[in-house]
């Protein structure tokens, strides 16, 4: 399969070098200076997965000549639209458009350019953080979850799933792929904003009984936001997944640090930001939420 990974940084590369193993053609878009690390010394992801792996790299997409099978958008969430709006010239008919993002808004910001009949979504549950250019960290194995929008079985749907499981990617398809983008949603704002105030490690939330306490109802808020949106998430199951999640991520640094420790915005509005706005348009005050969101936003870039 002819593949294009957009956003290359430490899940896009952590996918893309193990697609390019399996008789894909693979290019990443990524950085500068990370595709002339991959150039120079091929691309290396060290802990879970270790490789070196020698895989096409470039900065910009003008010297793609072939519109790919697949795109993979990996971008973070506010980088969205004008990603899509760069890579929309190398999309024709046959192109799937694969949004492996964290965040709610990101399938919205694609249909903007994008016809939305050629996009799927997906999430996935690995621990990967970019050490440094041309290195990728892979510190939790995990799943992915793919899915078409309207939650149809495709013939499509089946190709790319069987592709990543080929890859070793374990892969499953959903009949309703948005609920598992809420389910992530909830969970990551409960747990990377606090774990980016306190500049800790997941595992420290359920250390400290008050952090405890509080992720408890950050869930609890969030999960009564998404039910609003017509999704049946019980409180209780959504509490004990985010502890699971915490415990199985323990040693973790939440990409929401990661970002704030290297200067970076966050993602704050596409997922605490996003479910306050929702949660208000139906009435409910997501507080919580809320002073996440201006907490942050005074410490980062966001």
């Amino acid at each position: 399969m002819n593949i294009v990974v957009f956003g290359a940084g430490a899940i896009g590369s952590l996918f893309g070098g193990l697609l390019s193993r399996k008789n894909n053609d693979v290019l990443l878009i990524g950085r500068k200076s990370h595709v002339d690390a991959i150039k120079e010394n091929r691309l290396v992801i060290r802990g879970k997965t270790e490789m070196a792996v020698k895989v096409s790299a470039d900065d910009s997409v003008d010297k793609v000549t072939d519109s790919p099978d697949l795109l993979i958008l990996t971008v973070k969430s506010y980088d969205t639209e004008s990603a899509v709006k760069q890579v929309k010239k190398i999309v024709d008919k046959d192109t799937v458009v694969l949004s492996l993002q964290n965040g709610l808004d990101n399938i919205d910001k694609i249909k903007k350019n994008v016809d939305c009949k050629q996009v799927i979504a997906g999430v996935t549950t690995h621990g990967v953080f970019f050490s440094k250019p041309g290195v990728v960290d892979h510190t939790g194995v995990g799943k992915t979850v793919l899915g078409e929008i309207d939650g149809r079985e495709t013939e499509r749907l089946d190709d790319v799933v069987d592709v990543f499981n080929g890859a070793g990617i374990e892969t499953v398809a959903s009949k309703d792929v948005m609920k598992e983008i809420w389910v992530k949603a909830v969970v990551n704002s409960s747990i990377n904003p606090l774990t980016t105030l306190f500049q800790c490690k997941n595992g420290y939330l359920l250390g400290n009984p008050l952090l405890e306490a509080i992720v408890e109802k950050i869930c609890i808020e969030s999960t009564r936001v998404a039910n609003k949106e017509g999704l049946d998430l019980s409180h209780r199951d959504m509490c004990k997944k985010t502890t699971e999640v915490i415990h199985d991520t323990s040693e973790n640094y939440s990409s929401m640090l990661q970002s704030f420790k290297h200067g970076k915005k966050t993602e704050i509005d596409s997922i605490n930001g996003r479910i306050v706005e929702i949660g208000k348009r139906h009435g409910l005050e997501p507080t919580m939420n809320e002073v996440l969101v201006y907490m942050i936003k005074q410490i980062c870039r966001s």
